[in-house]
């Protein structure tokens, strides 16, 4: 085990057989103060298991799972994948919110790897990109959810790779691949789960979406999230006995943080949903007394309308946490006046910084809870100046605490994404509301969110630009009212050729973009605007498409 710094300048250190962002100074503060700890996530289960076997921490539809059972088969489960990998193997999972992805999730810590989420909505390419890239030796997958079929599409994309992943079938007829019940009952001892899981090695990798059209590999610590979850009791309203709603993806770093993290670490309980639904939304808050729930802003609208149909008010709810996209001011004060007793607030953070701040935590201070993204948390922020600043007081979001990436699983992927102090550029613009709330007012670089998810239009712009009837591209967001944003492609057509939405629609599907970035609106011009050196001015095609629809 390696490390090396220069001054306050961060180094790297060998954990695990991979390299990890490391800064001496800060680590020993963060250990200091209790964010990092020498406890890993399997003891902790471990423990739970002893001391509170019965306690449900899980509710699946019917299937309620406790701490004994959750312990007993992720211990289980986790000799199945030692029998066929290392410790420090790449572990993933394609699933909808299922308890089994909970026992996958505690598994591959108990065993010593390290796991790999991905969003069931994306599609082949991403596959064929993400499982080579991580090395992953094992994927877990449902056999359909939503009408597509899971085994085919991993039997494409394993076809196409030289080193595939054990495919493992949840739920259904395997069709030739490993079945996860044989998995788990054919399995011979694997020895037993290694003792000397390093709290500072990779845990968990997820990637998103980045500027060049690549997803980037987001690696987190048992400490980062260890300092996350530490940060979301302290300031969340979280205590023993609580239960949250979780609709959001458990691919995302925050749905595996309150399906998986906060009820072992917390003393909470989940409550899965596979898929949104507001109607059955309200009455799972009222049958469980769901006193958390968090999503993007299409989910607090949902919730909303269905409570007002139903003349529920939601009592138990506590607190809705509400972020990943543009968040009306309204919708917040709707919410509120409907649910009595919560907090709701705007929250703001990342896959590489999550939560970086925690909204407005106070229930009588509705202006800031609506108007502002809230007060930071434990992270460190800086404003800096950056050239797509409208004001003086606007500048580019930098951010560093705890509970911040590790580092991308390639570090050339950090090129200019750090600063000589370890700050993250998290590529949004903001301002300071009365010195103490923070502002997204903007976005420095080429990302559109579209219900809390990212899209890179560079991804969308090189699959449209190899169609023959495209001879310029460029694919912005534009404001939504329901979705925050909306991918909006501009095209300059060939000579001759007839552009339709619909037909660009099917030519993306058909090389396996995933659905949620597909373009949903289609503008065709002459020529795109360029500056002196040919490149397209965006920003130009944005304003003008917003003043167009503004008309």
């Amino acid at each position: 085990m390696t490390s090396a710094s220069v001054g306050n300048v961060p180094g790297r250190r060998l954990v695990g057989g991979r390299w990890i962002r490391w800064d001496e100074a800060r680590a020993r503060d963060a250990y200091d103060r209790g964010w990092w700890t020498r406890d890993t996530m399997g003891a902790a289960l471990e423990r739970a298991a002893w001391e509170t076997p019965d306690r449900v921490v899980l509710i699946d539809g019917a299937r309620q799972v406790d701490c004994r059972e959750l312990y007993r088969d992720a211990r289980v489960l986790a000799d199945a994948m030692l029998s066929r990998a290392p410790p420090g193997s790449v572990i993933s999972f394609m699933l909808p919110n299922w308890h089994e992805a909970a026992q996958i999730y505690f598994a591959a810590t108990l065993a010593g790897m390290v796991i790999h989420p991905i969003l069931p909505s994306l599609r082949e390419s991403d596959l064929a990109f993400m499982l080579p890239d991580v090395s992953s030796r094992m994927i877990f997958i449902p056999t359909e959810f939503r009408g597509r079929d899971f085994r085919a599409m991993l039997a494409d994309v394993c076809g196409r790779i030289a080193d595939p992943p054990e495919v493992v079938v949840v739920r259904g007829d395997a069709a030739g691949q490993t079945p996860y019940g044989d998995m788990v009952r054919q399995t011979r001892n694997g020895g037993s789960p290694p003792s000397d899981v390093e709290p500072d090695a990779v845990r968990m990798i997820l990637y998103t979406s980045g500027t060049t059209g690549t997803p980037k590999g987001v690696m987190h610590s048992q400490n980062s999230i260890h300092a996350l979850v530490r940060q979301l009791r302290e300031h969340w309203l979280i205590e023993p006995g609580d239960t949250f709603l979780v609709p959001s993806p458990i691919s995302h770093i925050g749905g595996s943080i309150y399906a998986f993290e906060i009820p072992i670490l917390c003393g909470a309980s989940a409550v899965l949903m596979d898929r949104w639904e507001p109607d059955a939304a309200v009455e799972l808050i009222g049958r469980y007394r769901c006193t958390h729930t968090a999503g993007a802003t299409p989910f607090l609208e949902g919730l909303l309308a269905a409570a007002e149909r139903a003349d529920e008010r939601l009592n138990s709810l506590k607190l809705f946490i509400c972020g990943g996209a543009a968040v009306p001011p309204t919708l917040i004060q709707s919410a509120a006046g409907r649910f009595e007793r919560a907090i709701v607030t705007r929250v703001y953070g990342s896959t590489e910084v999550p939560v970086i701040t925690i909204g407005t935590i106070d229930r009588a201070d509705l202006v800031h809870a609506s108007l502002t993204d809230g007060r930071r948390g434990i992270a460190e922020v800086r404003l800096m100046s950056h050239v797509a600043a409208t004001g003086l007081d606007e500048g580019e979001i930098y951010a560093r605490g705890p509970q911040m990436l590790v580092g991308y699983l390639h570090p050339e992927d950090e090129d200019g994404l750090f600063d000589s102090e370890g700050f993250y550029r998290t590529g949004d613009l903001g301002r300071w509301a009365d010195e103490a709330f923070l502002m997204i007012s903007g976005r420095a670089k080429d990302i559109i969110i579209r219900n809390g998810e990212n899209i890179s239009p560079k991804e969308v712009e090189d699959a449209l630009a190899s169609h023959p009837d495209i001879a310029e591209i460029a694919v912005v967001g534009l404001p939504d009212a329901r979705t925050g944003e909306r991918a909006c492609a501009v095209a300059a057509p060939s000579a001759g050729a007839n552009l339709r939405l619909d037909s660009r629609v099917s030519f993306l599907k058909d090389r396996g973009i995933a659905r949620f970035k597909l373009p949903e609106q289609l503008e065709i011009w002459d020529a795109l605007p360029k500056n002196a050196t040919g490149k397209i001015l965006k920003h130009e095609i944005r304003a003008a498409l917003i003043a167009a629809g503004e008309r």
